[in-house]
């Protein structure tokens, strides 16, 4: 069931698609697959429509945001590695004009000193960081109260 304000592009950037060979104490452990199926229950659950995409390059994640404001209402974003330095990406975010939150599975700030910088800062409602597979649902949680959206179900 999709209403007018309720559709949350969820993007996952760079090495995303490999998420289950990482670092299982830093990112979980889960696949991707696994995190997309919690955070659709999430979305459910909050009253949320969640879309979700994941690419290894820049550009196309580029290109991704440049259609977002025709698929979604708000953006959960999880860019890796290219929230550091991507200034392409934080202009693609910027022209969506769209409620967003800025998520990160581990807790950036305790890492290595690059990762404490993001290109999203100003941009995004909120930064949600080091709370594993549940930060998805606090950002998911934020963007609905943004949108209007009832919450719970």
């Amino acid at each position: 069931m999709t209403s007018a304000h309720n559709r949350v592009a969820v993007l996952h950037g760079v090495n995303f698609d490999v998420l289950e060979r990482r670092a299982p104490e830093i990112y979980g452990g889960l696949s991707l697959s696994e995190l997309e199926m919690r955070i659709q229950r999430d979305a459910r659950e909050l009253g949320l429509e969640a879309i979700f995409f994941q690419t290894n390059s820049e550009g196309e994640f580029a290109e991704y945001l440049h259609r977002a404001p025709e698929l979604a209402d708000a953006i959960a974003i999880n860019a890796g590695a290219w929230t550091h330095y991507s200034r392409a990406i934080a202009d693609a975010l910027e022209l969506t004009r769209l409620p967003a939150v800025e998520i990160h599975l581990s807790e950036v700030e305790s890492r290595q000193d690059w990762r404490r910088d993001s290109v999203f800062d100003g941009l995004v409602l909120a930064k949600v960081s080091g709370r594993g597979p549940d930060g998805y649902r606090d950002a998911l949680a934020i963007l609905a109260r943004e949108l209007g959206v009832s919450g719970e179900r």
